[in-house]
């Protein structure tokens, strides 16, 4: 047996800068200053908690965490310690408990979750958060993802021995545009102080009063209106601080959970649709520490209404007379009408607009669609403004870094006035606008502009002005419609998920150019392809960025593939909290 081999695991864990520690009469080995709480999840075993949060200040304030801890016996002058056959000394136990999140692991440290004395004193918490706690469950909006709810089941009492009257407290306050404060409900975790003091720098929260009177209040003169103040309603374990965007409109154990990215700026913040019966009822922010951290805008959070708004383009629509209103048309007549229009006008004649906000299949599928005509004024619509500091970045593009990529562009928006100066001057004389609105300020066209063209396609799911003006439009679909995939502004590759059907008759963006490119006469291996995630296999074989990458690979967080050397503000300072 080699020395290696025959060394104690506590040995080895000393070699590593670990520590040993014993949880519910198991033992591992942690890095040593671990909080309790954090080894004891990531060895799969569950402490409750109100106020501990892994991205917030230790507020240590619910006392929900109580677990039971023993360490070894302290010894006699002159004694000696005893070990057992693992080389671990006897573990003495604590006469009282102590909370997992404030105190980290050590050396030969015992920790019971589920002893007779952690099972009581945790009862006995719950029991005096009740007391004064309403009975309102049926009409919460936090029903079915409380946190009080659940722990009252697992590990409260049958019977509650409080008989006395209930103190009374503010309900339903309106604290802020988009925030509504019930402090009745409210558990006094401070999870809401500590993120408006800590993360947003408004610190506008505070507790008031004394005892039992003790509440979340908000400042006078003030309101809860930063642009991350929707993030409390998420940090909330109880149903505290509720949105009034959901606010009654749904129960949340009748809606699906889809993991996708927030499609509002070039940082792809990750995000949880959250959808039943094909329509969207709210966004919530998801984990990723190279992202968002667990932070979302509110501006980016409320924006979904328009998935099943009344200007979504439900089927084709085309105009064969400049003259005559839109008729309804199917696809396949539509097709053969558009590739009809661009086979009468001269290639260089012929630009596309793309969009930012395409995914890299769609992207594709637009540059095979410009080889096939044989145009070479392909752009998209740039949107640069200042960042906000912390998660909206410049980019207002969810995917510019991709159009760098798959379009070939050193630098999106430079060729868009050169495009229209060209209509402008009638050597454009066809557009193929797909997914933007020309009359936009981002993109500089006048209505007037569009009379200088021969055709004018648009391919868009929610009617505008160029889409009014156009020859054709084909209804494409919303970032919780379709599959694909997106590259952030530091160069990570990020999952698009479908989370509801298209509406109408509606189609995914990539197959509509497909099938336009196919009417053209491409035979591309792409125009085989039955999915998004066959085109980004092709992509994956032609571009050294994005070598050998395919969905798997991309994973529910995403991968790092480019080095832009452009970083994210809050998750710096995440990094480097002194900073």
């Amino acid at each position: 047996m080699s020395e290696e081999t025959s060394k104690l695991p506590k040995d080895i864990a000393a070699a590593e800068g670990k520590v040993n520690v014993q949880i519910n009469g198991t033992w591992y080995q942690f890095p040593r200053g671990m909080r309790i709480i954090d080894a004891c999840k990531s060895v799969g075993v569950h402490v409750p908690t109100f106020c501990y949060h892994p991205k917030l200040a230790i507020a240590g304030s619910c006392r929900m965490c109580l677990v039971e801890q023993g360490m070894p016996p302290r010894l006699a002058p002159g004694q000696a310690p005893s070990y057992d056959a693992q080389g671990y000394q006897h573990i003495q136990w604590m006469p009282r408990p102590i909370i997992a999140c404030a105190n980290t692991v050590c050396e030969n440290m015992g920790i019971k979750t589920n002893s007779p004395l952690a099972e009581e004193v945790r009862a006995g918490v719950l029991e005096f958060l009740l007391a004064n706690h309403p009975l309102d469950c049926p009409i919460c909006d936090q029903a079915g993802e409380c946190k009080l709810q659940e722990f009252s089941n697992d590990y409260g009492k049958l019977k509650g021995r409080y008989t006395e009257s209930k103190t009374k407290k503010g309900k339903n306050l309106s604290v802020g545009p988009n925030i509504n404060l019930d402090q009745e409900r409210c558990v006094l975790c401070g999870r809401c102080i500590r993120f408006m003091r800590d993360i947003a720098k408004d610190p506008v929260l505070s507790f008031s009063q004394r005892g039992t009177h003790n509440a979340v209040t908000i400042y006078p003169g003030r309101e809860l209106d930063h642009p991350y103040s929707m993030n409390v309603v998420d940090l909330c374990p109880v149903g505290a601080l509720t949105s009034k965007d959901f606010r009654f409109k749904m129960r949340v154990w009748f809606l699906k959970e889809t993991k996708s990215i927030d499609v509002n700026c070039g940082t792809g913040t990750n995000i949880t649709i959250w959808s039943r019966e094909e329509q969207v009822y709210r966004l919530t922010p998801r984990q990723n520490d190279e992202v968002n951290s667990c932070w979302m805008p509110d501006e980016h959070r409320l924006n979904y209404r328009f998935i099943n708004s009344p200007q979504r383009i439900p089927q084709p629509v085309i105009r064969t007379d400049i003259n005559a209103p839109h008729r309804a048309s199917t696809w396949e007549p539509s097709f053969s009408a558009l590739a009809e229009a661009i086979k009468r006008v001269p290639a260089d004649q012929i630009a596309i607009i793309a969009s930012g906000r395409m995914t890299n299949e769609e992207l594709y599928m637009t540059r095979l669609l410009a080889e096939q005509i044989g145009t070479k004024h392909v752009d998209i619509v740039s949107r640069v403004k200042e960042s906000d500091g912390m998660l909206i970045s410049a980019d207002r593009n969810p995917n510019t870094t991709g159009a760098q990529v798959i379009l070939g562009l050193e630098n999106p928006g430079s060729q868009l006035e050169m495009i229209r100066d060209g209509v402008q001057r009638g050597k454009i004389k066809a557009i193929l606008c797909l997914g933007e609105d020309l009359t936009s300020p981002e993109a500089g066209f006048k209505a007037q502009d569009f009379e200088n063209l021969n055709y004018l396609f648009v391919m868009d799911h929610t009617a505008s002005d160029t889409a009014r003006a156009a020859d054709l439009v084909l209804p494409g679909v919303s970032f919780a419609e379709k599959f694909g995939t997106m590259i952030n502004v530091t160069g990570r590759i990020q999952r698009l998920n479908k989370a509801i059907e298209p509406i109408g008759y509606a189609k995914d963006d990539w197959t509509i150019l497909q099938s336009i490119t196919k009417a053209l006469g491409s035979n591309s291996p792409a125009m085989n392809a039955v999915s998004s995630m066959d085109i980004l296999s092709l992509i994956g074989q032609e571009y050294a960025a994005l070598e050998n990458i395919n969905w798997g690979r991309v994973g529910d967080c995403g991968l790092q593939v480019l080095e832009t050397g452009v970083t994210i503000p809050l998750i710096e300072q995440e990094k480097n909290p002194q900073g």
